[in-house]
Order: structure tokens, then C-alpha cells, then sequence
């Protein structure tokens, strides 16, 4: 076990929270991660309460927590009040303003989490009573910005320290094995944020398919880009783009955002279509650039474990190496 303020604070055993991955991360995922002794993110996304509710149940009797896209939230605000009937050991808040629901977190017992990209996002959600902060590099899966975890970490992890040493700090982005989780502590982070490697395990909600393409890529192999939530027809806040696995889809398209656009009424059924056959030529595979340390589909638990073992056993042989 690796103790750390993360680990005393949410009364876990291991310092590792899974990423609420929007469509990926339901309750079985979620469970599985908090049996194994970290804390399970149910992924909540751009909001739907049927499902919601069938996830939760899901995760059985573990105690786990949910995760929202913020902006979407916003449109459906009444969500949050289903998520906080639940008990959530905590609420995950990502890509748009928090202040509107960290009252109603804090206030019905809720650990309130707020993932950022920058420095100044990471000064806001202090201030509005955050109890821990992600910082997330753009090696990640899925959404974010452009700074990178090494360097992005330790800025906040000062600041924090400075500023409001009582909130905790969590690592993300890139982060799939024991390397990173040890990485993660050096740099002044309380435990680590698990995505991409999490969503190679049996209980994520990816299609088969799409776990083979990952298994076949290298972090060579990602790109950002903003085409898939065009063909979706999300309304994503400019701010942020999306990495994903390099495809036709993004090949065509990349470049011709505009293209895409006036081809909406074909391309975005046909991508929607493709999604839901797996198909990864015609849809996207949302994994991050720790996708080349991944190497074959697992039991959640199972990652877990083997992450926080490996992580001891570095931090061991980097205190024998001192002297």
C-alpha cells in the first residue's frame, strides 16, 4: 500500500481514482475500481438520467462517485440533484465553470473534484472550495487543452502548497502503470487520475473492436482534433479539443472543418453509425497517448493492483539509490 493524503482523506487504500470517461466508465467499472480499493468515477457526461440511474445500480454496493462534463451539467441541472440522492463519495466537475454547483456539492456531504487544464482554472476552483484538483496534461484521453502533466503538476502542487495546502492534488494524463503513478508523487501530487489504461480493462463500455485498435496503436498514433464532437453535432466550448486515435475519419476531415460541416447531414448519421458497430475507421477511438504502454485488456482490479505495486517497488529502489 502507498499512503498518502489522497488515501487518508477519501479513507482508500490505494491513491488512484478512476476518470469518469464519458460512455466508458459506467457503474461496473466504477465499482470494480473502488473494490480494488481506489475510488470508481461513474462518467456521467453530457447527461442522460435513464442511464444514470441504471449505472448506479451497477456499481452495487461499492462507494463510488460521479463525474460530469460541466457545461453540460449546466443545460440539465436537475441531474445533479439525482447524483447527490445517491450518496456519492464524491462529484468530478470538467470543462466549464463550477461555481454554479460547488455549494450544492459541498453542502450535501460530497467531496467536491474539479478537473483543469491551467493554472488560473486551478486558482478559481480553489477559491470556490474544491477539495482536490486534477490537473490534466494533454497527453490524455479525450478532451482537455495543451499543457503538459510534467510540467502543469508541480505549478499547481506549488501553488497549492502556498495558497491552500489543505487541498489535495491529483495527476492526470499519460499516467498508465507504476511509472507514472510514482512519477505523479514526485512531482507533489496526492494520487493519480486513471483514464486510458482504465478503459482497456473488461468492465469499461467500449466496444471490442475499438480495444483492439488501441491494443494495435502507439501514443505516435493520437491526434487532437475537434472532428468528432462536429459530427456529433456537440457544442464544445472552443477551448478544448479532443485526442483520439488517428483514422479516415480524421484524416479526411481534420483539415477541413468546414467540410465537414456542410456534409453534417451525411457524416455525422454515418459517424454515429460507426460508433455503435465498432467501427474504427468511420468513428473514433477516445484514448490517450499512454495508449503504447498498453498492451492487453484487464480486470480493473487487477490494474489497480499491479500500478500501486510497481509504484512501491520504484519509490523503494529510488530511496536505495540515494547516498
Amino acid at each position: 500500500m502507498i499512503k498518502t493524503r489522497l488515501t487518508t482523506r477519501l479513507k482508500i487504500d490505494h491513491p488512484v481514482i478512476s476518470a469518469p470517461m464519458a460512455m466508458a466508465a459506467g457503474g461496473a467499472l466504477a465499482g470494480a475500481v473502488s473494490r480494488a480499493g481506489g475510488l470508481g468515477l461513474i462518467g456521467g457526461g453530457y447527461g442522460n438520467a435513464d442511464w444514470l440511474e441504471s449505472e448506479f445500480a451497477n456499481a452495487g454496493n461499492q462507494v463510488v462517485g460521479c463525474g460530469m462534463i460541466t457545461w453540460a451539467l449546466a443545460k440539465k441541472p436537475e441531474l445533479l440533484d439525482l447524483i447527490l440522492a445517491r450518496n456519492p463519495k464524491a462529484v468530478f466537475l470538467s470543462f466549464g465553470d463550477p461555481a454554479p454547483f460547488a455549494d450544492q456539492i459541498r453542502n450535501a456531504g460530497a467531496g467536491l473534484i474539479c478537473q483543469v487544464q491551467t493554472l488560473q482554472d486551478a486558482k478559481h476552483a480553489i477559491d470556490l472550495g474544491a477539495d482536490i484538483i486534477v490537473a490534466q496534461g494533454a497527453e490524455a484521453g479525450g478532451h482537455g487543452e495543451r499543457r503538459a502533466t510534467m510540467a502543469l503538476v508541480p505549478e499547481v502542487a506549488d501553488y497549492i502548497a502556498r495558497a491552500a495546502p489543505d487541498v489535495l492534488l491529483c495527476a492526470a494524463g499519460g499516467i498508465a502503470d507504476g511509472r507514472g503513478l510514482a512519477a505523479a508523487l514526485m512531482l507533489g501530487a496526492d494520487g493519480v487520475l486513471v483514464g486510458s489504461k482504465l478503459w482497456a480493462s473488461f468492465e469499461a463500455l467500449v466496444h471490442p473492436h475499438m480495444h483492439a485498435a488501441a491494443l494495435a496503436a502507439t501514443g505516435d498514433e493520437t491526434i487532437r482534433s475537434r472532428v468528432m464532437d462536429e459530427a456529433r453535432g456537440l457544442d464544445w466550448p472552443v477551448r478544448y479539443d479532443c485526442r483520439v486515435l488517428r483514422n479516415e475519419f480524421t484524416s479526411r476531415w481534420h483539415d477541413d472543418i468546414d467540410g465537414l460541416r456542410a456534409n453534417m447531414d451525411v457524416e455525422g448519421p454515418r459517424w454515429t453509425q460507426a460508433w455503435q458497430a465498432g467501427n474504427v475507421a468511420g468513428s473514433n477511438t477516445f484514448v490517450g497517448e499512454s495508449v503504447g504502454m498498453i498492451h492487453r485488456v484487464a480486470p480493473a482490479g487487477e490494474i489497480v493492483k499491479a500500478m500501486v505495486d510497481d509504484a512501491a517497488n520504484l519509490l523503494r529502489t529510488g530511496v536505495n539509490r540515494v547516498g
